[in-house]
């Protein structure tokens, strides 16, 4: 008999289901580079028709029920809806593929108005001049800048709805396409049916590490240098061998993001950088493959400073809060905004940034970043998703109300993209929104290094550009002054806040020692001779018989209740990547903390942590100054069996020592809370109850913590968000 449904996993929680006789092909979710792994295993390959070649793939996306899985989104149909549109053909006249038929979204009605919403942004960015006088451009400029997108949507914003089919999965069967069903059966959980037969498809994603990566990376360990760049992306979104164009700049130690594309928490572990290392990101623009790992940037105790333009933050903020159906005001609580001016130099504590307008389809910074030493500027150029000089060429017109740009506007970019400078990174992906090679044969700059394309380099690109493999450093101004040491001071001051400077320095007179990815630095069941403190890197906490794993990051400290206390240690600590550490033996810093008078103080801080670190919500990347605060502010309460909840304190946070509490929504139980768990985040995000109500099932330990405390840890709030969109779609 054959087979007439065939369901491939391409991903946990990513599958491929073929039904021929129906003509769907459905990819049944669509997290970042879902592509890219779909291409990976020749679901898509390339293909010719009329002698017009083209490529197959999906033509129906089947999304989550939930924006958030994992901290990450799981709905980013935007590269898979270029390439059923572009690389198959779909949209372009005359194409053998262009039969009629729609990319079609299938889902519930939030998410697939989600998509749609983010998908329009992610193809125009802001859509009229109002938008862009809004941003804070002058009405002037902001018709030059409708007039360039203008010509680049071909004369015309269409709205989504115009591209894409869709449909709605509510509480029966629907039916997708030629007498193929799919009905929802739970959260995430759906069956898909035709002429007889079915087949089950769950699209959760487990919680723990689960990096999702089309290609390998292995590990490095990357200097921490005054002022140079770190080569972490040359592809682009269709490169299943290397992550998509960006860089990662250091300045004096400090790390700063160029953009965020796909998986770029893989990326980061690959190079031994912690999230928590990440002082700020320079944002070029809002396409997936520079924008879609955003979501790692908030996986950490502190906003992460977020540096653009206004015009493309207003692009980036739009398109994310597409995706997640929230306010743009309550997206800006989650960074700590940077907004820099167009044209001038931006002093940033002695980094100086200049911005200047890139012709794209949606609003693009391209940067100059330069740093003085030694009596003059080193600086570098970051040119990501620029246009080529043709392009502009055809877009030149004297009809000052026609799409298009005028000589002088095309004359500036020019210069600008050809300023000579020590080290210049460029996009060379070509076709109608990249930039050619050919244009920089002339560029002066002393190193050119191209990126933004999947092919390998010809010959004659050899010959203008330098290739740069991943994790490659360019070193402008090498470090002299002990970056490292600096940062192990600044960690060690940010947690003895009263502690006097000698005892300071007296803890950090001790070697930084390094580890080797997947080296055990503390053994579970030993006691520990030393207490390390996490300078860089990333250190896994596993304790396997409670389903316990925390993940601590730079300024974390390792082992310090179980040696002060010559106790073995209940966890397991495991390096995940390059780690430096500050190792303390055990006898010092118990003089230390004695000497300090500060025993009692340290011990039950740590007591509260242990119960911190064991939830997932507090478990991950927050460090121990963090913690402290939380730790401090946590208040005990005990509860009988069968008690409503409704006299609980408003704005708060309940995480359950022991016991279970029922979640009720219009008076029916909704989910259960038990022990390491949380409940009433909708107060925290929100400030009301949503008419949701808490009862306990037996008797119960719950600890309060104040929302005051945890508004401006970023990975607490985003949790709390995932869990609430979780428990909403049950």
């Amino acid at each position: 008999m054959v087979q007439k449904i065939k369901r491939t996993e391409v991903i946990k929680g990513v599958y491929w289901v073929e039904i021929p006789e129906a003509g769907l092909y459905l990819l049944c979710g669509c997290p970042e580079d879902a592509t890219k792994h779909l291409m990976r295993l020749r679901l898509i390959v390339p293909v010719e028709k009329d002698g017009v070649p083209y490529e197959t793939g999906p033509n129906a996306i089947l999304l989550s029920d939930v924006a958030l899985q994992n901290g990450k989104f799981c709905n980013l149909a935007e590269f898979p809806v270029l390439q059923m549109l572009y690389k198959q053909g779909m949209l372009i006249p005359g194409h053998p593929n262009n039969t009629g038929m729609k990319p079609m979204l299938i889902g519930a009605k939030e998410q697939i108005d989600a998509q749609m919403a983010y998908i329009y942004r992610g193809n125009y960015g802001l859509t009229s001049a109002e938008e862009i006088v809004a941003a804070g451009e002058t009405p002037e400029r902001a018709e030059m800048i409708m007039r360039m997108k203008l010509k680049f949507a071909f004369g015309r914003i269409l709205p989504t709805e115009e591209l894409l089919d869709h449909r709605i999965i509510e509480d029966g069967p629907v039916e997708i396409r030629n007498g193929a069903t799919i009905q929802r059966l739970r959260t995430n959980v759906f069956v898909l049916a035709y002429d007889g037969e079915e087949i089950t498809i769950d699209l959760t994603v487990k919680r723990g590490r689960n990096d999702r990566s089309a290609y390998p990376l292995g590990f490095q360990s990357v200097p921490r240098d005054y002022f140079s760049i770190i080569h972490s992306g040359q592809g682009d979104g269709w490169d299943i061998n290397r992550p998509c164009m960006a860089s990662i700049l250091v300045y004096q130690g400090k790390i700063y993001l160029i953009d965020a594309g796909p998986n770029i928490s893989y990326s980061l572990t690959a190079l031994g950088i912690g999230v928590s290392e990440i002082e700020g990101i320079f944002h070029t623009h809002c396409h997936d493959d520079h924008f879609a790992g955003i979501t790692s940037l908030l996986r950490t105790d502190r906003r992460i400073r977020y540096f653009a333009t206004p015009l493309v933050r207003a692009s980036v903020f739009k398109k994310l809060s597409s995706l997640l159906s929230m306010e743009e005001d309550q997206i800006a609580n989650y960074f700590d905004i940077q907004d820099l001016e167009f044209d001038v130099w931006n002093d940033l504590g002695g980094l100086e940034v200049k911005p200047f307008l890139s012709p794209h389809p949606v609003e693009t910074s391209a940067f100059y970043f330069r740093a003085f030493w030694e009596s003059r500027y080193l600086t570098y150029a970051h040119l990501a998703d620029i246009s080529s000089f043709q392009v502009m060429e055809n877009m030149v017109t004297d009809d000052d109300t026609a799409p298009g740009m005028t000589r002088a506007d095309v004359d500036m970019v020019r210069d600008q993209y050809l300023a000579k400078v020590d080290l210049k990174k460029v996009d060379i992906g070509g076709g109608m929104i990249h930039g050619e090679v050919e244009d920089f044969k002339t560029d002066e700059s002393d190193k050119i290094v191209l990126a933004h394309r999947s092919e390998p380099l010809t010959n004659q690109q050899k010959e203008i550009g330098s290739s740069a493999p991943f994790g490659v450093v360019d070193s402008l101004i090498p470090d002299s002054s002990g970056n490292l040491r600096r940062f192990a001071f600044d960690f060690l001051h940010s947690y003895f806040r009263d502690l006097d400077r000698h005892y300071l320095r007296t803890l950090l007179n001790n070697p930084i020692v390094e580890f080797m990815p997947g080296e055990i630095i503390l053994r579970k069941g030993r006691v520990p001779e030393n207490i390390f403190l996490i300078v860089t890197g990333t250190v896994e906490k596993i304790r396997s018989e409670d389903d316990v794993y925390n993940v601590i990051s730079a300024g974390g400290l390792i082992g310090e209740y179980t040696a002060i206390h010559s106790l073995p240690s209940a966890s397991a600590y495991r390096t995940v990547n390059f780690v430096r550490a500050l190792r303390i033996t055990a006898p010092a810093y118990r003089e230390l903390i004695k000497k300090s008078k500060i025993t009692d103080l340290i011990d039950q801080r740590a007591k509260s942590r242990e119960i911190l670190e064991r939830t997932w919500l507090f478990g991950e990347s927050v460090s121990p100054p963090i913690q402290n605060n939380i730790a401090d502010a946590m208040v005990l309460h005990e509860f009988q069996a069968g008690q409503d909840l409704d006299q609980l304190p408003g704005g708060a946070i309940y995480v359950v020592e022991s016991g279970t509490v029922e979640q009720l929504r219009g008076g029916d139980v909704s989910d259960t809370v038990g022990a390491r768990n949380f409940f009433a985040e909708e107060q925290v995000l929100f400030g009301e109850s949503r008419d949701i109500a808490y009862r306990t099932v037996d008797a119960c330990r719950v600890y309060e913590i104040p929302g005051s405390v945890i508004a401006d840890v970023p990975i607490v709030m985003w949790k709390m968000l995932e869990s609430y969109e979780l428990r909403g779609a049950a």
